[in-house]
């Protein structure tokens, strides 16, 4: 057993995945969280085996929209100080918009996918945060900053401002929150098959280095912000995008 433990939500693929290798490798132990249990195995499995580490890397399938289900999770948490919590779960949700029913029930599918998610698994392991040192991170989106995602774009940014009370009231205890802003990734199942060799050439050339960014460029950052070197690090909004938007 690690003497450090992180906490991914959203861990069966794609950037969770990424985050959940790069902390397991850094010695963590990491209990990886989502809602679909055969990726969340297979992901727990390769990992261990890759590191040579069996159990490094441990999976509790939950909803995390669902209050019920959260604090199944931090039960698994069996008493362990909690060194991070990564809240990466996420999605755009779609729906029919034609209505005002139809509106407000998408509006509600997407604040309950970005931003309920991570409100219920905070609050439900910020007892057991480890005090002073430990870490939350918040994996937003550059839609947060740039718009066109609609609901998608609103939850993402309301994560910003929850980040910054959040650093504000854990900050006394030596505790940093953080939010990490992806651009264009690839190799994710955000766009569900859905991206078009047009689209993925249109958000290359919005970046300044001409390339997609990948799961592991957004590991990586997360790795720096759950580790020693950023405990002066609180309260910020670090875009890993390829200088899509520029910082402000």
């Amino acid at each position: 057993m690690g003497e450090r433990l992180a906490v991914v939500s959203g861990g069966g693929t794609g950037i969770g995945a990424a985050i959940a290798r790069v902390l397991a490798v850094d010695g963590f132990d990491v209990l990886v969280v989502g809602r679909r249990e055969e990726a969340l195995r297979a992901t727990t499995a390769r990992i261990s085996w890759d590191i040579a580490r069996p159990g490094a890397v441990r999976a509790v399938v939950a909803d995390l929209a669902d209050p019920e289900q959260v604090s199944r999770v931090a039960e698994t948490v069996e008493g362990r100080a909690v060194d991070a919590v990564i809240n990466n779960a996420g999605s755009y949700r779609g729906g029919d918009s034609g209505t005002l029913a139809g509106v407000a029930h998408q509006w509600r599918a997407n604040l309950d996918a970005n931003v309920l998610t991570a409100v219920l698994l905070t609050e439900a392991l910020r007892p057991a945060l480890r005090r002073p040192g430990g870490r939350v991170i918040l994996v937003s989106s550059i839609a947060a900053q740039q718009g066109g995602g609609g609901p998608y774009s609103a939850a993402k940014a309301a994560l910003h401002g929850w980040a910054y009370d959040l650093a504000a009231q854990l900050g006394p205890e030596q505790i940093t929150v953080n939010v990490v802003s992806p651009g264009y990734v690839t190799d994710t199942e955000f766009f569900g098959g859905r991206m078009t060799p047009q689209g993925h050439a249109r958000r290359v050339a919005a970046t300044l280095v001409g390339r997609a960014g990948t799961p592991d460029d957004i590991a990586e950052a997360v790795r720096y912000l759950a580790g020693p070197a950023a405990g002066y690090v609180t309260g910020q909004v670090l875009g890993v995008n390829g200088g899509s938007v520029l910082g402000r």
